[in-house]
């Protein structure tokens, strides 16, 4: 079992490093001439909205990246089974520390012998989510480059690229999009600030249907058993 750990891990480490390679390859490749971003404007035009609305095209890109990163995860993860595996993993460790608390002994030994499996199933969980990072980061660099080319191409001035605020202290004070906020630009905060919690609606969207599908075989299990 430990050898089959080992096989896998190398060769999560050898996807992992021909991808980011093949994704640094992508990224030097487009530099100052924004070579990938501007043949991905052939497939994503319509998105631009003419660079009228930044904001809505940032939103929407945002939402094409996660749901495409989504679909290719899901496909090879197993949410409830990793929801599963997180819930016992916590339902574990709390008897374990209140079996401490009372120096309740027995049960500390028995809980002991029970860790090994513990740690297995987490790692084969994290393991999933793991083997498909690369897949997903083939999906998030091209898009990101893509964004990055319609930020600095498409708003090609800092009239284009200026947005208010809703929170902004001073009426009609803009923000530019290329501006750094410390060292990340402005853009890139926007799109991580749409994006992160589009990925966890989506997500528990996902895993909604996948709970809702494992139901359903369930009860026809129980109907062909009945």
């Amino acid at each position: 079992m430990s050898q089959n750990k080992g096989k896998s891990s190398k060769s999560f480490i050898w996807r992992m490093l021909i991808v980011m390679g093949l994704l640094l390859g992508l990224y030097a490749i487009d530099g100052d001439e924004y070579v990938v971003g501007k043949f991905l404007n052939h497939f994503f035009k319509f998105i631009e909205l003419d660079g009228k609305y930044p904001i809505l095209t940032l939103m929407i890109m945002g939402s094409i990246m996660i749901i495409l990163s989504t679909i290719v995860r899901t496909m090879m993860t197993d949410s409830v089974e990793q929801k599963k595996t997180q819930e016992f993993s916590k339902a574990f460790q709390k008897e374990f520390r209140q079996a401490r608390i009372e120096n309740n002994l027995h049960k500390l030994k028995k809980l002991t012998d029970m860790q090994p499996q513990i740690m297995a199933k987490t790692m084969e969980s994290s393991g999933q989510m793991m083997n498909s990072m690369p897949y997903t980061m083939i999906i998030i660099v091209p898009v990101f480059l893509w964004v990055r080319y319609f930020v600095n191409v498409t708003l090609a001035t800092d009239l284009m690229r200026t947005i208010n605020l809703p929170w902004s202290m001073i009426p009609d004070a803009g923000v530019i999009l290329t501006d750094n906020v410390w060292f990340i630009p402005v853009w890139i905060l926007i799109y991580s600030l749409v994006s992160i919690p589009l990925s966890q609606i989506i997500m528990r969207f996902v895993r909604y249907i996948q709970f809702k599908k494992r139901l359903d075989q369930f009860a026809g299990k129980l109907e062909r058993v009945t």
